[in-house]
């Protein structure tokens, strides 16, 4: 039998992102945002509402980038999520992790997360049903050790998903399956 849970602002799992922007001074400004997902192959969309100090950064500087936080970084992406850097200038220094400036995009890399995608500012939506900031991709990169015969190996990756039921944290490690092929054995 099948019980009725009380609604909640998404499914299971939601990625655990860093949107990382440069603030007004040229430090470095990160939030943890579950919210985003990708639209189409190189379009992003992060749920954010322009309260967001990085909502601002975005528009003013008009790139972001998005990380993917892995469990080593649990503490400090949890942080970056319960910290806002209107009240906490220096957040991001007090995280002990380290930035570098992004390839093709006026923000930063944060260097500790394995996965980053470099965007650049589309539009920001605020209608009832808009999705806040709109993403291109128009770089992707990752560190060496989580690649393999230069392909990303997501195990490696040792990404974070969000459960908003119980607000819990959850490691994405092991592969279980090949998309758009083991179905097909019931294809007959």
């Amino acid at each position: 039998m099948r019980q009725k849970l009380k609604i909640t602002e998404a499914i299971f799992p939601m990625p655990v992102l860093m949107i990382a922007t440069y603030n007004e001074d040229g430090s470095v400004n990160v939030m943890n945002a579950a919210w985003g997902t990708m639209q189409e192959r190189d379009t992003v969309a992060l749920n954010l509402t322009e309260s967001h100090k990085t909502v601002r950064n975005i528009k003013a500087r008009g790139a972001f980038t998005v990380s993917i936080a892995d469990a080593p970084h649990l503490v400090e992406a949890d942080y970056f999520g319960v910290v806002s850097g209107d009240n906490t200038p220096d957040k991001f220094a007090r995280s002990g992790l380290t930035a570098s400036k992004a390839e093709t995009v006026d923000a930063p890399v944060i260097n500790e997360f394995p996965l980053c995608l470099e965007c650049r500012f589309i539009e920001y939506q605020s209608n009832e049903y808009g999705c806040g900031v709109i993403g291109k991709v128009v770089n992707v990169t990752a560190d060496e050790s989580v690649m393999e015969n230069g392909k990303i190996n997501m195990s490696l990756v040792n990404a974070i998903a969000f459960d908003p039921y119980t607000h819990g944290y959850y490691k994405v490690t092991e592969r279980v399956g090949n998309a758009f092929k083991d179905g097909l054995s019931l294809k007959k």
